[in-house]
């Protein structure tokens, strides 16, 4: 069952996705956070194999209010990778991203997303437990949320930037599994100095990083970044591990 549901946060009403199993049962709950393309077809597609697991899974929409979706588009990702037009591509990506750069909007997104932990937690099929995933922008929001919401029970992060400071890493009180690419070179350079800070404050913190392949390489409808073999990888490492988390 699917459908479109509003919440409300203090920042105002957002709209959402939610995927459920047909057997309605104690659910644990998935918030999963879309890429900086938005709330589309794929993710609503991933919600759903999500739930047919058995999964309660809500997928909010955090960026149509920005106009950005509007702006940014496969079309410039090619941009973006082909030599001849990177540049310009980089510039109007820039400008196009400015309205999420800020922080108002980190603040009022993170709190969005409680709101959505909230729902998740507190429905007649809610189990009481729930994780966070995301990809890409939606995995640097995955990574933050388990920096302040205690009652998290896992997250996954797919080629998210870590939160920063690096002592924010201490609050966190979950699992969490991170996925990266190999060429996806800025979070490939943050990774070690991720993995010691987990270290240091004790965390459960378990990272793979999969060779020849670069950013967004989950994504099966962007065929420049796809790489068919480390999403069927992350997939299961996935399911794994949520299974272990939610639903003992």
């Amino acid at each position: 069952m699917t459908k479109n549901i509003a919440l409300t946060s203090e920042f105002g009403d957002f709209n959402a996705y939610l995927s459920l199993p047909e057997k309605i049962e104690k659910l644990p709950g998935i918030i999963l956070i879309h890429e900086v393309w938005g709330l589309g077809d794929h993710i609503k597609e991933v919600s759903d194999r999500f739930a047919a697991q058995g999964y309660a899974v809500l997928a909010p929409d955090l960026l149509s209010h920005t106009g950005i979706t509007e702006k940014i588009d496969q079309t410039i990702l090619k941009e973006v990778h082909n030599p001849a037009t990177r540049d310009e591509a980089q510039k109007k990506m820039r400008a196009a991203m400015a309205p999420i750069m800020v922080p108002e909007f980190g603040r009022q997104t993170l709190e969005k997303i409680q709101s959505c932990f909230k729902y998740l937690r507190s429905q007649d099929f809610a189990s009481g437990k729930a994780a966070v995933l995301g990809f890409c922008f939606g995995g640097t929001y995955a990574f933050a949320l388990a920096t302040v919401q205690s009652q998290l029970s896992a997250a996954v992060v797919f080629y998210g930037q870590t939160p920063e400071p690096a002592d924010k890493l201490e609050n966190i009180t979950c699992p969490v599994l991170a996925f990266y690419g190999e060429k996806d070179e800025r979070l490939i350079g943050q990774l070690p100095q991720t993995r010691k800070a987990m270290t240091k404050y004790g965390k459960d913190f378990q990272s793979k990083v999969y060779p020849n392949t670069g950013h967004a390489f989950f994504n099966n409808t962007n065929p420049a970044t796809y790489v068919k073999s480390s999403a069927q990888d992350a997939w299961e490492m996935t399911l794994k591990f949520l299974a272990e988390n939610l639903m003992v």
